[in-house]
């Protein structure tokens, strides 16, 4: 079906269309890239390698993985400092200030390395109108380290002005550092790349005004610094660790001189781990074990990959291999007669029945399929209670949970509807013990099932508190659509699981219906293609320029959506490639306030009524509305629940949310979504990038089209980009091929 120009007055009520074409020739350009998310990218394939160093045995026990976990968390909680304004700086400490302060904002993503090239630069983006705010520390979480001392802070300081470095930086760095940074910080200047939003080339010259003739380019301290920044950036692209060639080519375009060199550095100093991961035989898995019978009867040397990461997430991910592998391998807990699973299975339909089954004899199920697929994890979780299992779902975003609990109980049941039944939880909320069963007296979730809904936004972290916090005998399921984006965090552990085949996976037979299903699931399966519309579920709304579809889309939900379609405002969601960019969700999001709730914005640049992401942690996002603000902070309700943001926290965390990018959307439906697609955007898109922003309408979708045959090609050539991840090789040698 080709697509019309739409009339000023009414995109809407023009004939409906999908965005389909014929892919035209062109390369495939990089995968997508929202503010929060980098680009990702695989490190090259190595042949064998030098013997290097392992983690010795399976130390990544959960007690020493939270424990790391929480000190880097209070490390990166604590980045945040309170910022003079800074207008009499001037030359290198001008510059290391505004690119702290455009990472801290979002204006800029933090990991960059990592990506392709980059397009051409966007049009600066017009900024929506707000006071000045100070970047400031985030409250302490309970248990957290306290604040750098006063002295430590002012010795800080001190050093800072020596060379030549933003002052205001000083309580950032000391919180990075810890006791003694200022120390530190002198013996070791590149410790300023430990500090959010530094470049290399600026801690080049404070290390340059502090060491003077003594600062070298191979300086030993110089390529430790750069090779632990560059493995912290391959984390915020998804990585869990890099191949040695990708660190050592990357070292060489930050101008180390001997990369080698550095990466051995900074492995004997502790401050990265190095890995042999033998590669997989190729050919059947019969003969992939013949070959390696033959290769340990003749002590052949096997291909090996040399991987170094961070020892935060070689910890993670071992200690998720290990909690995998105890569930695999081990019996799950008998809870009534066979006979019962199998009437319970009897009484479901279809691939709710296959789950069922294949839960009553294994403690991990996989279970794929797009959204009409969560029938079957509900089904699962009403046969629970009469098996005697008591049973908890979990799921990415609080709307998610409200929206599975109404699929669960009904549209009018809270999520806990009786003490005895199955309940809902956030993944969040379940491992911080504010919401869920609680723990047993041995420290574990007091469950017997525990279905994880939204399965790909997993990262390892998560993932291992997770499944290191299931009693023995306890089932896991995971489930989730394959297609969507990956986690913000590194990892694929969804993913890396299908591809192992380590236990039951159920696929879904209850299709997506509708046009939008229809859309959605040939997208799924690199196909755009036409779709009949005939209630207007999908509408194309052509554009020449991204100024014309910031316009188009505040007439489409101001104005076309809620008359033609009959979906209020509210309930409308924009969502689009990047924040910035002239058609960037800060463009868009001025553009959508002027309209729809203009007002001075006296708190930060909000006021009440308007819609806003609230993002309390890296990679999570709130959507909801500001209530109202006073002294004790901006006021906003999220979900239903409400939240107080503390005033030195608004610019930080808070931003407005009538448009969001993909990542954001992640895990959220709304009956109206918005797809913003402009010119500049195309090298951002990839099939999981379209697959998720289209998939996020229940009941209409309108794409605002501005990349012509990008789009297409996109869905058709661009699948998601790699990331490099130890998972597989870890679970198997834990794990008998098939589970």
């Amino acid at each position: 079906m080709s697509t019309e120009p739409e009339p000023a007055e009414d995109t809407v009520d023009a004939a409906p269309g999908t965005p389909g074409a014929e892919a035209g020739d062109g390369t495939p350009g990089a995968g997508g890239a929202d503010g929060e998310a980098a680009g990702e990218t695989g490190g090259a394939e190595t042949g064998a390698g030098a013997e290097a160093g392992r983690l010795s045995e399976a130390e990544a026990e959960l007690a020493a993985q939270r424990i790391e976990r929480e000190r880097i968390e209070r490390r990166k909680a604590e980045k945040k400092t309170p910022i003079d304004s800074g207008a009499k700086l001037s030359g290198t400490a001008a510059d290391l200030l505004a690119a702290v302060r455009a990472v801290e904002s979002g204006e800029k993503p933090a990991a960059t390395v990592f990506e392709e090239p980059a397009p051409a630069p966007r049009r600066p983006a017009p900024q929506p109108v707000r006071q000045p705010q100070a970047v400031a520390d985030r409250p302490a979480d309970p248990g957290a380290a306290p604040a750098p001392a006063p002295e430590t802070v002012q010795a800080v300081r001190r050093v800072l002005a020596e060379g030549g470095a933003p002052e205001a930086l000083a309580r950032q760095a000391a919180a990075v550092l810890g006791e003694g940074a200022g120390d530190t910080l002198r013996a070791d200047p590149w410790q300023l790349l430990r500090v959010a939003g530094v470049r290399p080339e600026q801690a080049d010259a404070f290390a340059r005004a502090l060491l003077g003739a003594e600062c070298r380019p191979d300086d030993e301290r110089r390529g430790r610094a750069l090779t632990v920044r560059l493995l912290e950036q391959a984390a915020l692209a998804g990585h869990t660790a890099l191949e040695l060639p990708a660190l050592t080519a990357a070292l060489g375009r930050q101008g180390v001189p001997d990369p080698d060199a550095a990466v051995q550095g900074a492995i004997s100093e502790g401050e990265a781990l190095v890995f042999q991961d033998a590669l997989e035989q190729p050919g059947t898995p019969e003969r992939r074990e013949a070959t390696a019978e033959e290769d340990e009867g003749e002590d052949a040397e096997r291909p090996v990959r040399v991987l170094v990461g961070l020892e935060r997430y070689a910890l993670a991910e071992e200690s998720l291999a290990d909690g995998l592998a105890r569930l695999v391998n081990s019996a799950p807990k008998l809870d009534g007669p066979a006979a019962g699973w199998e009437d319970a299975a009897a009484s479901a339909r279809g691939s709710a029945a296959d789950l069922i089954r294949a839960v009553a004899g294994h403690g991990l199920v996989l279970h794929t399929g797009g959204e009409a697929s969560l029938a079957d994890p509900a089904a699962l979780l009403r046969a629970a209670p009469a098996l005697g299992l008591r049973a908890w779902a979990a799921t990415h975003s609080p709307l998610g949970r409200a929206r599975f609990a109404a699929l669960l109980h009904g549209p009018d049941a809270p999520p806990a509807p009786a003490p005895d039944g199955p309940a809902v939880a956030t993944v969040t909320g379940l491992l911080a013990g504010t919401e869920g069963p609680g723990r047993d007296a041995d420290g574990a979730l007091d469950l017997d099932l525990l279905v994880v809904l939204d399965a790909p936004q997993l990262d390892v972290e998560t993932a291992a508190l997770l499944t290191e916090s299931l009693p023995d005998g306890a089932r896991l399921v995971l489930a989730g659509d394959p297609a969507v984006l990956w986690s913000a965090g590194p990892g694929r552990v969804f993913a890396d699981l299908l591809a192992a085949r380590a236990c039951p996976q159920i696929a879904s037979r209850r299709p997506d219906t509708g046009p939008l299903g229809e859309l959605v699931s040939g997208i799924g399966v690199g196909e755009l293609n036409a779709v009949a519309a005939p209630g207007k579920e999908v509408v194309i709304v052509p554009v020449r320029d991204a100024g014309e579809a910031v316009h188009r889309t505040v007439q489409l939900v101001a104005d076309s959506v809620p008359r033609a379609i009959g979906v209020p405002t509210e309930q409308t969601q924009v969502i689009t490639p990047g924040h910035g960019g002239a058609a960037g969700t800060r463009a868009l999001n001025a553009a959508l306030k002027e309209r729809l709730n203009p007002g001075p914005g006296r708190f930060g640049g909000f006021d009440p009524g308007d819609r806003v992401a609230y993002s309390p942690a890296p990679g999570r996002t709130l959507p909801g509305h500001v209530v109202t603000a006073d002294a004790e902070g901006l006021h906003l309700s999220c979900a239903g629940e409400t939240v107080v943001v503390p005033r030195e926290r608004v610019e930080q965390c808070v931003r407005h949310g009538w448009a969001l990018t993909a990542h954001q959307a992640v895990g959220v439906h709304w009956p109206a979504v918005v797809v913003v697609l402009p010119g500049d955007a195309a090298q951002a898109l990839n099939r999981p990038w379209v697959y998720t922003a289209f998939g996020r309408a229940d009941r209409h979708l309108s794409v605002v089209h501005g990349v012509e045959q990008a789009l297409p090609r996109a869905v058709a050539e661009i699948p998601a980009a790699p990331r490099t991840t130890r998972l597989p090789v870890l679970l198997a040698p834990q794990i008998p091929a098939g589970g």
